[in-house]
């Protein structure tokens, strides 16, 4: 069948079954709220319990981290996703999902060249484009007195 590039996008919109967009976006914004007012609750509490302020912002992020990585691992982080969207992306628990994901793919592969390798899919380039621009923006502080 020889379909042209517009043939073809009309066939796809045709058969394509429509996104529920606000839907979508309530369900967003509802998931990504819970987890920053859990956040909240979770800093409220490290305050209470006599840590300080950064400290209980760092335990806090850690929490988080610690248990979107447990809910990856045990497979629940994905079906929340799955309706939540960018509500689960934005926050921090995104990004911990990010790593342990493509970790749990190759664990057959061995610890070493499975599981620990693709921990650096995507922090490797993290890693690697915050460094460079710390020492950019070092470079130019200390080069012009600006920043």
């Amino acid at each position: 069948m020889d379909m042209t590039n517009q043939e073809y996008n009309k066939y796809v919109q045709r058969k394509a079954k429509p996104s529920p967009l606000w839907k979508d976006m309530a369900w967003a914004f509802v998931v990504g709220g819970a987890i920053c007012t859990a956040g909240q609750g979770l800093r409220n509490f490290y305050l209470a319990w006599g840590l300080e302020e950064d400290p209980a912002s760092c335990a806090v992020s850690v929490t988080l981290i610690f248990i979107a990585a447990l809910l990856t691992g045990l497979g629940v982080f994905d079906n929340i996703a799955k309706h939540a969207g960018a509500g689960t992306l934005v926050p921090i628990t995104g990004f911990a999902n990010a790593m342990v994901s493509p970790a749990l793919e190759f664990k057959s592969e061995g610890f070493v060249t499975g599981t620990a390798a693709k921990l650096f899919t995507v922090a490797g380039p993290v890693l690697v484009f915050g460094i460079s621009a710390s020492v950019v923006y070092g470079l130019l502080l200390v080069l012009f007195g600006i920043a």
